[in-house]
Order: C-alpha cells, then sequence, then structure tokens
C-alpha cells in the first residue's frame, strides 16, 4: 500500500475536494517535492513490480455521487460474468493494470490508459447492468466479485488467477485502505507524510472505515525504514505484523 499523507494522516484537502480537480492539484502538490513521490515510486517498482495498481471510486467522484444516469437494460446474466476482451488482455504492450472498485457504477471513463498500463475495473452482481453494459460498449475489461459490493479477498484471488497479477499496490483512499485493513489484506505500508497539518473531523484519513469492534485488536507495523527528505516529507516504510 503506498498513500501520501499530512502530518495529522489526511489524504485529501477535505471530505469533497477531490485531487484530481486542478485547483486542489495544485495546493497539494505544493506540499512536496516531486522527486519525493518520484522517489517512493521508484523503490516500491524495485522493491515489489506491481502488475495491478488499486484504486477506490471516491478518488474520481464525491460521496454523494450516484450511479451513472444510463439507459436501461435487460439484467442479462452474462452482463454478470467476467469481462476480459482479449483485444486489450492479450495486447502485446500490456504491461500493467490500473484497478478501480466501483460496485456502485459511479465513474464515467474518458480515459482506458496508455504506456502500457490497461484499465480494469472491479465490481459487484449488485452493479447496476446499465454500468456494465456501459463498460462493454467501451471495451473496458472488468471482473465480478461478491454481491451487495465487491467482495476484496475474492478480487484479488480473481487478479491472480485470471489475470496473473502477482503484486497489486494500493493508492486509494481512506475508505478502501480500511477495507482492506480489516480483511488483512495488507502486507506492506509506504507512507510519505508531508509537512504540512489539514485537520478537519470528516476529512479523509489514511484508513478512513468503521472503529474497532470490542474484540479486536489495532494493526500492529514493524518499522522496516524511515527516510527524511531535504523537502521536510518523511518517507516511512511498515511491515504488517500478522
Amino acid at each position: 500500500m503506498s498513500v501520501t499523507a499530512s502530518v495529522d494522516g489526511r489524504v485529501t484537502l477535505g471530505r469533497d475536494r477531490l485531487l484530481l480537480d486542478e485547483e486542489n492539484a495544485q495546493v497539494w502538490h505544493s506540499l512536496q517535492s516531486a522527486s519525493a513521490g518520484s522517489a517512493r515510486a521508484e523503490l516500491i517498482e524495485h522493491l515489489h513490480s506491481p502488475t495491478a495498481i488499486l484504486e477506490g471510486s471516491g478518488t474520481f467522484v464525491t460521496d454523494s455521487t450516484g450511479p451513472l444516469d444510463l439507459a436501461q437494460v435487460p439484467a442479462d446474466d452474462e452482463l454478470f460474468e467476467d469481462y476480459l476482451p482479449p483485444e486489450v488482455v492479450d495486447h502485446p504492450d500490456h504491461k500493467k493494470w490500473f484497478t478501480v472498485v466501483d460496485s456502485r457504477g459511479r465513474v464515467r471513463w474518458t480515459m482506458k490508459g496508455g504506456d502500457g498500463t490497461d484499465l480494469l475495473l472491479v465490481v459487484a452482481r449488485a452493479t447496476p447492468p446499465a454500468y456494465l453494459a456501459y463498460l462493454r460498449q467501451e471495451t473496458i475489461p472488468y471482473l465480478v466479485a461478491g454481491e451487495d459490493r465487491v467482495d476484496l479477498p475474492a478480487a484479488l484471488s480473481k487478479l491472480q488467477d485470471r489475470l496473473g497479477v502477482s503484486c497489486v499496490v494500493s493508492e486509494a483512499g481512506g475508505t478502501l485502505n480500511a477495507a482492506l485493513l480489516r480483511a488483512d489484506l495488507i502486507d506492506e505500508l509506504h507512507l510519505s507524510l508531508l509537512p504540512a497539518a489539514i485537520a478537519g473531523k470528516s476529512v479523509p484519513t489514511i484508513f478512513d472505515g468503521p472503529e474497532l469492534l470490542p474484540d479486536e485488536s489495532p494493526t500492529q507495523l514493524r518499522l522496516i525504514s524511515a527516510t527524511p527528505t531535504p523537502g521536510g516529507t518523511v518517507n516511512l516504510r511498515y511491515k504488517v505484523i500478522r
């Protein structure tokens, strides 16, 4: 898992301030040097050679965004089968998957990849059929994992079994990160702490999910390395203790 956060653990500027928006992106990127981010990416590539990057739909749309307004289609069983078009999966230039979890069908895609990275959706059986039909129309591959929402362990198993993915790096926001944490699906955490504090009770954090149950214990981490940068960012690498 690879995360950039403020020193108080915030991963964005506000609940509905998407970092894909130009104004928000400029503020966020002003908090760190470009070299700090690229150095972490190079380290992860060197250590793990990931073949899939994982994101949640919250990276692209706000919490209040509903499913896309699409023409309704019959709930054909075929739509709820994995869609892996050979022209994408078997393309000779393919190197990596940019994998997005979107069980509600909320994101309209204008970019499908480039430079050897291809878009891949992970959906559930509760995903609107119209959205699945839209993905097929746009030749966007998807995997179906889970009923009401995406079953993350099943999704990762399918990535390995059906697409040969050997390493997944999550660059997602707090909601998906917390779901991965609760499902015990994290091996390492690469965390870059920016020299800035954002605060705000509702601002998403590194792990932004349900509280621990009374019989649950915090996930313990072992520090592997801590590297400060000249600009004040501190890059931390932790191993998850099981």
